[in-house]
């Protein structure tokens, strides 16, 4: 991830007057060209951008000797991967300049060639049922019989041939595409945080130089939210150091509404695994910066990458001024082709927004006609409305749109035989949606993907880092705000707590909380976790300290008592561990009311406490008068009972197993798990330290075991009730040392509902719990928040987590992927 820099000096020759005039550098790596101490091109071969225009025609009065620096960085687009796109960095990499020249540019040439390019796809892809495509091949061939390649004079009478195809016009009812300018970059992905910047930068130059030269070039840039949540808070004003100029010439384009933020977010954030309160914030923070730096809010949600979308995410966009969707995801589904390009996607609480799918099904397209005549064929509400999207651009890398995407579709704004193209913008192509909508279909609940399964459960530690994070704000934000109730000299930390959420929200990017990223950035992004805990916990401490100064007085202070807070919005009654004489902890039952404290000084006996017995077979029992558990050697539980109906929850068997898959994807590997890893299931049966108990009662009961998973794997698990307490609670350690498995933990229990409810954000979804269709079939592997839930009249069992996202509920077996 190093870059290098070259210093050019040319010299053009003054023959080449009135010749237009380009620097070309190709080299496998990215570069961008700097004049005058200032970006002006961003160079890449795999974004067909390898030349910088020095002069479109050389004057006298122009200089004819100038000096250039080119930065060149040791990555192409996509990273610089070992053998193929998705491998891991290849730390001896080599970055080839294979060429770097100074070349007159043949304009008249180049045109003629777009011209043949476009005829000769017409009479290809037309199709022979098709008189156009004739009139096209027909039209080329005339072309090629006028034109004497050695004879510059001959190229106006053919490129008049070309454009009397091109002027003749479509019908009225011709299909609308609204053609825009895109350039999706990856916060992070195969490559880190850092290269991100100059990608951003190497991208909107190009667009930048480009709209200068096409004042009808629009662009929509839904990544600018995310240059100042890099590395630090005040990350944008680094950028603005390093490149002033080009963030002048960004803001004069956005004024002239060329430029065009949209997204809304502070990063285009996965879609699934964020917490409720986490959205709200990507959105506030997004809006904010849009307006703030931009005068204006976006009122279109753009998240074309994410691996599917909340059932919540309605409501959020509606409370946050956002009534438009647009994304493309939902093409990749490996089973069920989604039914719609254009609807409305409604949420759980009823709430609606206008969606769009390109129909051309990318956000990289290249202005070819067999995109245009994709986009139409392929537009699945056809008759209900007759515009649709197409984003053209190099993108996931940067890169962006080129020159050449601009000449083809101007050859295409109006051609008989293919779809009407105009340059548009997010707001011209919704507004007319909004008009034609009176005819579109509704679909009600989550967007689904089906595939990449796996980014709910991979690299276990970010997940786990997100989920504590968000918990970590939230008690933060709860304390913070009492204490300014209470005391008005107590300075709220809105700036740490803003710098803090935005290092989260920027790791909840949609290739880095999924896991779906280079090693590198998996080590960024912990440090952020990181950098929250110290953070937060020094700011929860100043909280407490504040709002609870009298209690901590040194006379309200003894050995016997502890202050205990409660940052949830009911009445909790818990078992705490509190620390003790000589440095031991101490258990005791506490009360504690909602969003209040409770000061613990003399030990509470429980109504009932935790009884433990060992049985001759080695099984364990445990009871506290509201659940009774009987556990077996290896650890499962045998049974699970409601004391107070008898009911037993476990099915006929044992829950609590675990059970080990074969994880062979097709190709994403850290993305997917396959529908037939279901196949290699085997449970894991080696027992290192069989079940003993740890604690024999009293206001908690505890055993313990451990198991080998796999060849090189352990598992500790520690199963615990606490005196009454309505769950059991099983403490799990793993040392994870496998390849291509996958580990999960069973549940088959004593419910039958053919629905499971699984918890999202600010609420809950179900799912069937059969596969009788290939939409159900397809969800083998979901995603869940802390619980989910299966449950019939009058009786149900929960499963909660801490830590994980990646969820099952098959018939009555209950399984959470570790």
């Amino acid at each position: 991830w190093e870059t290098c820099w070259f210093k050019v000096e040319l010299n053009i020759p003054p023959a080449w007057a009135g010749r237009e005039v380009h620097f070309v550098w190709e080299s496998d790596g990215e570069g961008m060209v700097w004049r005058d101490a200032q970006p002006v091109q961003g160079l890449t071969k795999e974004g067909e951008k390898t030349s910088y225009i020095l002069t479109r025609s050389l004057k006298g009065s122009e200089p004819h000797s100038l000096t250039l620096y080119v930065e060149l960085a040791c990555n192409g687009l996509f990273g610089a991967g070992k053998g193929s796109m998705i491998a891991p960095p290849d730390p001896d990499r080599r970055v080839t300049l294979s060429k770097a020249e100074l070349v007159v540019f043949n304009r008249d040439v180049y045109e003629l060639l777009v011209d043949l390019e476009i005829l000769l796809d017409m009479a290809q892809l037309l199709g022979e049922e098709n008189q156009r495509s004739f009139q096209a091949l027909y039209t080329a061939n005339q072309m090629v019989n006028v034109c004497d390649v050695t004879d510059p004079s001959t190229f106006p009478a053919a490129r008049d041939l070309a454009a009397a195809i091109f002027s003749q016009r479509n019908g009225e009812s011709q299909h609308t595409i609204h053609a825009m300018g895109h350039c999706h970059i990856d916060s992070a992905w195969l490559w880190p945080y850092e290269e991100t910047i100059r990608k951003c930068a190497r991208s909107w130059v190009t667009v930048v130089h480009l709209m200068e030269h096409n004042p009808e070039l629009t662009f929509a840039c839904s990544q600018l939210g995310l240059i100042p949540g890099l590395r630090q808070a005040q990350q944008f004003e680094w950028v603005r150091h390093h490149y002033p100029g080009l963030y002048a010439r960004i803001r004069d384009f956005v004024a002239k509404g060329q430029f065009i933020p949209v997204g809304g977010t502070w990063v285009e954030m996965d879609g699934n695994l964020p917490s409720g309160e986490s959205m709200v914030r990507q959105f506030l923070q997004g809006q904010r910066f849009f307006h703030e730096q931009f005068g204006r809010f976006c009122s279109e949600f753009w998240l074309p990458d994410t691996f599917g979308y909340s059932a919540q995410l309605p409501q959020l966009m509606r409370g946050c001024g956002i009534q438009r969707f647009l994304t493309q995801k939902l093409s990749w589904n490996l089973v069920n082709s989604f039914p719609h390009h254009t609807f409305f996607w409604e949420g759980i609480d009823g709430s609606q927004v206008l969606t769009h799918f390109p129909p051309g099904d990318s956000y990289g397209m290249h202005g070819r006609v067999e995109e245009m005549l994709k986009t139409v064929k392929n537009n699945k509400d056809k008759g209900r409305v007759n515009h649709s999207a197409f984003l053209f651009g190099f993108g996931d890398g940067g890169g962006g749109p080129t020159q050449k995407m601009l000449d083809r579709m101007k050859r295409m704004s109006d051609t008989d035989g293919l779809p009407r193209v105009q340059i548009s913008t997010p707001d011209q192509l919704f507004s007319v949606l909004e008009k034609e909508s009176s005819q579109l279909c509704t679909w009600v609940g989550e967007l689904f993907l089906e595939l990449h399964n796996g980014t709910y459960t991979t690299q276990a530690q970010i997940k786990k880092g997100n989920r504590e994070c968000e918990r970590i704000l939230h008690d933060v934000e709860v304390l913070s705000t009492l204490a300014v109730a209470r005391d008005r000299e107590f300075q709220y930390p809105a700036n740490q707590l803003q710098q803090l959420w935005r290092f989260l929200l920027l790791n909840q990017f949609h290739d880095v909380l999924p896991g779906s990223c280079i090693q590198l950035v998996v080590e960024d992004a912990l440090q952020y976790y990181t950098e929250i805990r110290r953070a937060g916990a020094q700011l929860q401490e100043e909280a407490v300290e504040s709002l609870c100064q009298d209690l901590l007085q040194p006379e309200e202070w003894s050995t016997q008592s502890t202050l205990v807070l409660n940052t949830l919005s009911w009445e909790r009654t818990e078992v705490i561990s509190r620390p003790g004489p000589n440095g031991t902890e101490t258990l005791a039952l506490v009360t504690v009311p909602s969003m209040g404290y409770a000061l613990v000084q003399e030990p509470f006996v429980p109504p009932e406490p935790v009884v433990v017995w060992e049985q001759e077979d080695g099984f364990i029992t445990m009871e506290n008068g509201v659940i009774a558990v009987c556990v077996d050697t290896m650890g499962h539980l045998i049974s699970l009972r409601l004391m107070d109906s008898g009911r037993s929850s476990i099915a006929d068997g044992y829950a609590n197993q675990f059970a080990l898959f074969d994880d062979v994807p097709l190709y994403w590997d850290a993305w997917d798990v396959m529908d037939y890893h279901l196949e290699t299931r085997k449970p894991v049966t080696t027992v290192l330290k069989p079940l003993k108990v740890t604690l024999g009662g009293g206001l908690r009961g505890s055993v313990r075991f451990s198991l080998k998973v796999g060849k090189n794997s352990t598992l500790t698990q520690e199963i615990i009730l606490d005196a009454m307490c309505p769950y059991l609670r099983f403490q799990t350690q793993v040392e994870w040392k496998e390849a291509h498995k996958f580990l999960k933990v069973e549940f088959p229990v004593a419910v039958r509902s053919t629905n499971a409810t699984y918890e999202i954000q600010f609420g809950h979804l179900q799912r069937p719990t059969h596969w009788n269709t290939s939409w159900d079939w397809a969800r083998f592997e979901v995603w869940s928040h802390k619980w989910l839930d299966l449950s019939e009249h009058g009786f149900g069992v929960a499963l909660l987590n801490d830590c994980k996202y990646g969820a099952s509920v098959h018939r009555n077996i209950l399984s959470l992927s570790l």
